[in-house]
């Protein structure tokens, strides 16, 4: 993998490994291996994934949490999501190292589907690392920075900005802040990201590095570039903070992004 995320033929590589995981964080992993092996067994489960910070390398004990995606053989039921919830709860009483588990649920046809080929197959195969079961990477293609690729992924952020708006009116808890932040955080430096991606020729998931190739293209966005960049990686996000995000940054990138890439298409 070169400096840009790529391999030598040019697409995006897979950026994590378990390899990678550092000490630390390990004995989670397992932990989280077993109980989800445990609980749902080879007959409903066909694979899993960590992805994050954990598999990169990247992760800080005690401020990083454990991201995870569980692939179903069918489509999730509202017993798996239970199973789901007790597992992270678990894990999260169990391990000092994160704060807090985050597992998500899919199906394998869902995500080997042609509508899915662009924003979860995506995913999958490049931004997730196997953990159980058969990797569903090796019925995927091999993904290039294109226009195509920045606007299935995150062409949708206007769907998401009234969502993001009415949340921020409701919650009250510092924690609870906390958690949109870094969520609206992360979302718009991605978006920035790849919204100068296909010019940048390459791939990263680093916020920082992210908000900072943006802000070569859009240096007069620079600041709230990097504004997003620490709130998603958990900078207190208060009620300015947020109103520069989406009302300012989130409306401009809606604009920008559907001059440069269009819109994704309505999901049924």
């Amino acid at each position: 993998m070169d400096s840009r995320g790529l391999r030598p033929d040019g697409t995006i590589a897979r950026e994590g490994s378990l390899t990678r995981v550092a000490p630390t964080f390990r004995p989670v992993v397992e932990a989280a291996r077993a109980r989800i092996a445990a609980t749902f067994g080879a007959d409903r489960l066909h694979s899993a994934y960590l992805y994050g910070s954990v598999p990169r390398g990247t992760a800080t004990p005690g401020v990083s949490d454990l991201d995870v995606l569980l692939v179903l053989r069918e489509e999730p039921a509202d017993s798996d999501r239970a199973d789901v919830q007790a597992i992270e709860n678990d894990l999260d009483a169990a391990f000092d190292q994160i704060d807090g588990a985050a597992i998500g649920l899919a199906s394998a046809p869902d995500l080997l589907s042609e509508r899915e080929r662009y924003d979860g197959g995506f995913f999958v195969a490049c931004l997730c690392t196997p953990l159980l079961g058969e990797d569903l990477a090796a019925n995927l293609p091999r993904y290039r920075p294109t226009s195509l690729l920045a606007r299935e992924t995150n062409g949708d952020l206007h769907l998401l900005l009234p969502q993001w708006r009415e949340r921020a009116g409701q919650i009250g808890t510092e924690a609870e802040h906390k958690t949109l932040g870094r969520r609206v955080g992360r979302r718009l430096v991605r978006t920035a990201f790849t919204l100068v991606m296909p010019r940048w020729g390459g791939w990263t998931s680093d916020l920082r590095r992210a908000a900072e190739i943006t802000a070569r293209y859009y240096p007069e966005r620079s600041e709230q570039f990097r504004l997003a960049a620490t709130t998603g990686l958990g900078s207190r996000a208060d009620a300015d903070v947020m109103r520069i995000l989406l009302d300012d940054l989130g409306r401009w990138l809606v604009t920008e992004y559907e001059a440069v890439h269009g819109r994704k298409a309505p999901r049924a």
